[in-house]
């Protein structure tokens, strides 16, 4: 075999193999490139710009319908959504939130917190609560449980200590009814009518050596002079009154009245009577007057000052630091059940929302040719080039049958 005929032999593989592998490397970059259209005059050369770039739209369209109804379905997007919604997660996230908004409280230097505080309290007990009161007090029971307690706990048991007693008794004989107002009432007392009320009652109903006392010189004398005395003379009636009341040893008697006053001592019947007494006048005045008392009590109380108080309070609290764990625990469970609830028609609700299939199309829209090959062929490089090579290897393929053919000839 001479060299021209190893030449034709050897030509037709090699030509295959050459003309494959760069046909099939040609066309795949024509998927991409030109980038642009390529003009000659003011006609457009065919092919220009490459498959991808000149559909890209619909290219992004595709994209778009084939994830959304392939791959991001509902069912799909639930399942995603329960899998970041897990309770550790939810949980971690508001504890997170909480922690930063407390600590934002902290730093808050214009005291817009306190601001905002001040108006949720003088909105909820200068408007709210009164409304509220308006419609529990119509209610028949209102208040019962609770003023029976009150009665119960606190009044019932209540009693004067032997210092408190004697303070009080000192109030009363020296402030509350010293010997000048003693004086003055009894002045008050022995006007004509009760000195003549007084005379014939005791003319009628004594008997006895009683009967010829009250007859023969009655009260009515007695009672006048008594009255004058306390008009004419006032320091001698009152010094008469303080002696009196000293010699009565009436300071004494008075603590040790108010040291034995207590409300068990009264019957049980007595005690029951005083307790419904009790609640009815104290649940009608609050029916009556309670909204009123509200409504002024808001207006008199600097509500700013209580809310910086408060918040202040809160900075410094342990407490409140180590309660937003179990406070982030239950509103994650909160959470947790509402979406094993309602998260079917949540994500219902956020897929046209979110508008996942126009960001998909925006973006591959967006993307420039460029860039796009450079996705598409990072994502499928070992791929393209294995068509590449298949092409190469079908061309040899072909030439090698050519070459058998003319041997066989």
């Amino acid at each position: 075999m001479d060299l021209s005929n190893l030449w034709l032999l050897v030509v037709p593989p090699v030509a295959g193999a050459v003309i494959g592998y760069f046909t099939n490397d040609l066309a795949i970059t024509m998927l991409f490139r030109p980038y642009k259209p390529i003009y000659i005059g003011k006609r457009r050369l065919p092919l220009t710009p490459g498959l991808i770039p000149s559909n890209q739209e619909r290219l992004a369209q595709k994209i778009a319908d084939t994830i959304m109804g392939s791959l991001l379905t509902p069912a799909e997007l639930q399942r995603l959504a329960k899998r970041l919604l897990a309770l550790e997660r939810v949980q971690g996230a508001i504890l997170w939130l909480l922690t930063l908004a407390l600590e934002q409280v902290r730093l808050d230097k214009e005291q817009k917190t306190a601001k905002i505080l001040a108006a949720i309290l003088r909105d909820f007990l200068g408007e709210s609560l009164p409304r509220i009161l308006k419609v529990l007090a119509r209610r028949e029971d209102f208040l019962e449980p609770q003023l029976n307690q009150i009665f119960d706990q606190i009044l019932l048991e209540f009693e004067i200590n032997e210092q408190q007693a004697r303070t009080l008794s000192n109030w009363i004989l020296q402030v509350a009814l010293p010997p000048d107002v003693l004086r003055q009432a009894l002045i008050d007392f022995l006007t004509e009518r009760n000195i003549q009320v007084i005379d014939e009652g005791f003319r009628e109903k004594s008997t006895g050596t009683y009967w010829v006392i009250a007859n023969l010189f009655g009260l009515r004398n007695s009672l006048t002079r008594l009255r004058a005395y306390c008009l004419d003379e006032k320091e001698a009636a009152n010094a008469r009154l303080e002696e009196l009341i000293i010699s009565l040893g009436t300071r004494e008697r008075l603590r040790e009245w108010l040291q034995n006053l207590t409300l068990q001592n009264l019957p049980v019947l007595t005690v029951r009577q005083l307790r419904k007494t009790t609640a009815d006048a104290v649940r009608s005045y609050i029916q009556e007057r309670g909204s009123d008392l509200l409504l002024e009590f808001s207006r008199s109380v600097d509500w700013e000052k209580v809310a910086v108080l408060i918040i202040n309070r809160l900075r410094e609290s342990e407490t409140m630091n180590t309660s937003l764990e179990l406070i982030s625990q239950e509103l994650a469970l909160v959470l947790e059940r509402y979406l094993e609830e309602d998260l079917e028609k949540l994500v219902a609700q956020v897929i046209p929302i979110l508008s996942i299939d126009q960001v998909i199309v925006e973006r591959v829209r967006a993307t420039s040719p460029e860039q796009l090959e450079i996705s598409i062929k990072g994502i499928v490089k070992n791929e393209l080039q294995a068509i590449v090579n298949i092409g190469g290897i079908l061309g040899f393929v072909i030439g090698l049958l050519q070459t058998i053919m003319l041997l066989l000839r």
